[in-house]
């Protein structure tokens, strides 16, 4: 199974861009026509605005549990400068646990991710999923809970 958000993640890249693009011109606009007071407010609501998006940390994701291995692909959707990629891959027989943290009501959900090593229990980073739709949340959470055994 392959599950993948690319198509809400380019629409939520855009709608941050053209709403922030909005708000710096009407910004720009208040400032220009001596409206001081009320432009440095359009700069408060494009920092709540900005801070809202690192809140909810929206990031593009890539599953994937075949071929006997699980791949998890991610990389944070709004951000500003270059792209960070990461990748976790790894053997479906070396995961130890699979931990969901929900929160915001189910609004925003965080994978974190425990492997078998050599030396001992590993743990990946916690990995946001709050980009990818509700029904794709719980598919992931069904497959990783069918790989340990788990019934939920």
């Amino acid at each position: 199974m392959v599950i993948k958000n690319k198509k809400k993640v380019v629409k939520l890249r855009r709608l941050f861009f053209l709403v922030s693009l909005v708000i710096a011109l009407v910004a720009l606009v208040l400032f220009l026509t001596d409206y001081t007071l009320y432009a440095i407010g359009m700069v408060g609501v494009f920092a709540l605005w900005f801070l809202f998006f690192q809140v909810a940390d929206y990031q593009y994701i890539e599953f994937s549990d075949d071929n006997e291995k699980i791949l998890l692909r991610y990389y944070k959707a709004i951000r500003f400068g270059k792209t960070d990629f990461h990748a976790i891959e790894f053997p479906q027989q070396l995961l130890y646990n699979a931990l969901f943290e929900h929160s915001m009501f189910g609004k925003m959900t965080d994978l974190t991710l425990v492997i078998r090593t050599k030396r001992g229990i590993a743990e990946y980073p916690s990995v946001s999923l709050s980009a990818l739709p509700f029904d794709d949340r719980k598919k992931v959470e069904a497959s990783l809970h069918k790989l340990l055994g788990v019934n939920v």
